[in-house]
């Protein structure tokens, strides 16, 4: 069943005139008057309804029952990402929130390779929060992950919350996933630029209590890292 975000207060009941953003997705994927849809607002619970026509290009959805699946991984797990280039940056919203990042935190370090005014920083962090809500429509998530406006690596690593463990991919980590003894709740994961940390930043981040851990013995990328330790550490301890 097509699945929609609509940032409304959402009702049983109720019958919601839809905005252009969804009715150029039900005209992309032909859709019929009564088929029935899924609209979420981010409250985690998502709404059954059924499509009317109410004129050219103007669609109503009646909602039918209101559902709360439980979609949501039982970790929570904030990524500090430090901005990369091209569309990578883009990949790694996307998938992180797949699977199941709460929130993102963009950042720039001494190795970024980019570099944004602050007109351009806004608009870049307006399409990654698009980005997540469209990731959300396709794997099913009710709740939709926060990304935060970028900031610099040394900001983010005193201001993101306290979590039960953090942990930095790093070259120089002698520590794998398999050897942390304590199994936690909630994770902050730190993942470096395409020419990784500086040793400056490295012993700042474990200065703030990170964890130097290594995946193997390759170095990866860094839409690669990300994505990779995310995956195992939904392995371990999420609900992989």
């Amino acid at each position: 069943m097509p699945r929609f975000y609509l940032a409304d207060n959402i009702c049983v009941s109720q019958t919601i005139t839809l905005p252009e953003s969804i009715t150029r997705h039900i005209k992309v994927l032909r859709l019929k008057n009564d088929s029935y849809i899924t609209l979420f607002n981010g409250q985690n619970c998502e709404y059954q309804a059924r499509l009317k026509s109410a004129g050219k290009n103007l669609w109503q959805a009646f909602i039918i029952d209101k559902l709360c699946p439980q979609t949501e991984s039982p970790l929570n797990i904030t990524l500090i990402q430090v901005i990369s280039t091209g569309e990578k940056m883009d990949f790694t919203v996307q998938k992180a929130t797949e699977l199941g990042v709460n929130q993102i935190y963009p950042v720039v370090s001494q190795h970024s390779n980019v570099r944004l005014s602050e007109e351009r920083a806004i608009k870049r962090t307006r399409r990654w929060q698009e980005i997540a809500i469209a990731s959300c429509e396709q794997c099913g998530r009710n709740t939709i992950p926060k990304i935060f406006p970028i900031q610099n690596l040394t900001t983010a690593l005193t201001q993101t919350p306290t979590t039960d463990i953090k942990l930095l991919l790093s070259p120089q980590g002698t520590m794998r996933l398999c050897n942390i003894e304590q199994i936690p709740k909630t994770i902050t994961l730190l993942i470096g630029a395409e020419g990784g940390l500086s040793d400056n930043e490295e012993q700042l981040a474990q200065q703030n209590n990170f964890l130097p851990i290594r995946l193997g013995q390759r170095i990866l990328r860094t839409e690669t890292a990300g994505l990779a330790t995310l995956s195992a550490i939904q392995t371990i301890w999420g609900d992989f």
